[in-house]
C-alpha cells in the first residue's frame, strides 16, 4: 500500500497544479474581459482620469482585501472589483491616444498586439520549459519597489526621460513576474488561483501601459 500511496503522490500534485492553471487562466481571461469592458464604458461616458492619488489608493485597498479574502468566495468579488477598477482608470488614457494623437489607433493595436506576445511567450516558456524561476523572486521584488519609487519622483517632479526609463524597467519586471508567477504554479509555489491571476493581471495591465507610453514616446506623439 505505501508503494501505491508513493507512486501516486506525484499525479496528485499534477493534477492539483492542472488544477490550479486551468482556473488561473479562465479567472484571466474573464477578468481581462471585464477590464475591457469597463475601460470601453469609461470612454464611453467620457469619465476623467481620477488622479493619482484615487488611483493608488483604489488600487492598494482592493488588492489587499483581494488578498485577505483569496480562499473564500468573497475573493472573486474583490477580484472582480480591482480588475473592473483598473479598467476605469485606463479608459481615459485610451481616450487620450485615440482622439487627441494622429496614429493613436495604431500605437494602442501595437502595444495590445506586444503585450499579448510578451504574455504568451513568457507564460509558454515557463510552461515548456519546466524551469524554476523562483529565484527571480527577491529581484523582481526590489525592482518593482525601486521603479514604482521612480515613477513617483518623474510624476512629482516632471521628469519625462526618467518616466520613459521607468516604463522600460516596467516592461522588464513585468516580463519577468509573468515568467515568475507561471513557473511557481508549475512548481507549487502558487496554489491560490485568485492569488496567481491579480499577479498576472497586474503584469499585463503595467506592460501594456507601459509598452503604451514608449510608443507613443517612439511616435513623437509625447
Amino acid at each position: 500500500m505505501s508503494r501505491v500511496r508513493v507512486m501516486r503522490q506525484p499525479q496528485v500534485g499534477v493534477l492539483q497544479t492542472n488544477k490550479v492553471l486551468r482556473n488561473t487562466y479562465a479567472l484571466l481571461a474573464m477578468t481581462l474581459l471585464f477590464s475591457a469592458f469597463t475601460a470601453w464604458l469609461s470612454m464611453a461616458l467620457n469619465l476623467p482620469h481620477p488622479g493619482l492619488i484615487v488611483t493608488l489608493v483604489g488600487y492598494f485597498g482592493l488588492l489587499f482585501l483581494t488578498q485577505k479574502f483569496s480562499n473564500s468566495a468573497w475573493g472573486l468579488l474583490f477580484v472582480f472589483l480591482l480588475t473592473g477598477f483598473m479598467g476605469m482608470t485606463l479608459g481615459p488614457i485610451l481616450s487620450l491616444y485615440l482622439k487627441f494623437i494622429p496614429n493613436g489607433h495604431q500605437i494602442v493595436m501595437t502595444a495590445l498586439g506586444g503585450t499579448g506576445l510578451i504574455f504568451l511567450g513568457m507564460s509558454g516558456y515557463a510552461l515548456v520549459s519546466r524551469r524554476d524561476f523562483s529565484f527571480l523572486g527577491g529581484f523582481l521584488f526590489a525592482g518593482i519597489l525601486v521603479a514604482f519609487l521612480a515613477g513617483l519622483g518623474a510624476i512629482f517632479f516632471h521628469l519625462p526621460g526618467l518616466a520613459l526609463a521607468v516604463s522600460a524597467m516596467f516592461m522588464v519586471l513585468m516580463a519577468g513576474l509573468i515568467l515568475f508567477e507561471t513557473s511557481q504554479i508549475v512548481h507549487g509555489g502558487e496554489t491560490n488561483y485568485i492569488l496567481a491571476t491579480v499577479t498576472l493581471y497586474v503584469a499585463i495591465y503595467n506592460l501594456f501601459t507601459s509598452l503604451l507610453h514608449i510608443l507613443g514616446f517612439l511616435a513623437g506623439d509625447e
